[in-house]
């Protein structure tokens, strides 16, 4: 017979609260799909890249849809919006890298550097100057 090390209180109190990380969980996601809606309909996933213009660093918002594609309607004014609301949920995100949100799962990942396509480098490969 195994012998466990935990008590059965100690378990109990742990499933509730993971249960109520569970549920702020939820709400965070809903919460941020619901107001990246309001800003942008029909966004479903955010895109940023550091770029540098003028000399002054700034950051290129891309609205994606369900498709994965640009969304073409999309303001200035909206991806300001977007960016900081993304900025005031994630306080201690790195934004001078390359990122991803998705809002059916409220994941912001960090996005690889990959070469652009038509330029024929496999991303795999390494690049010297």
């Amino acid at each position: 017979m195994h012998h466990q090390s935990t008590q059965p209180g100690l378990r109990a109190a742990q499933a509730v609260h993971g249960a109520r990380r569970a549920r702020a969980r939820a709400r965070f996601v809903n919460v941020m799909a619901r107001q990246l809606q309001e800003i942008a309909p029909g966004t479903v996933r955010v895109r940023t890249v550091p770029i540098t213009m003028n000399d002054r660093p700034r950051t290129w918002v891309a609205l994606l849809d369900l498709s994965g594609c640009a969304m073409t309607t999309t303001t200035a004014a909206e991806s300001r919006a977007v960016f900081g609301l993304l900025c005031r949920a994630f306080p201690e995100a790195d934004w001078s890298c390359p990122r991803t949100y998705t809002a059916a799962t409220g994941d912001l990942t960090v996005d690889p550097l990959t070469p652009p396509f038509g330029l024929g480098i496999a991303a795999n490969t390494a690049i010297s100057w």
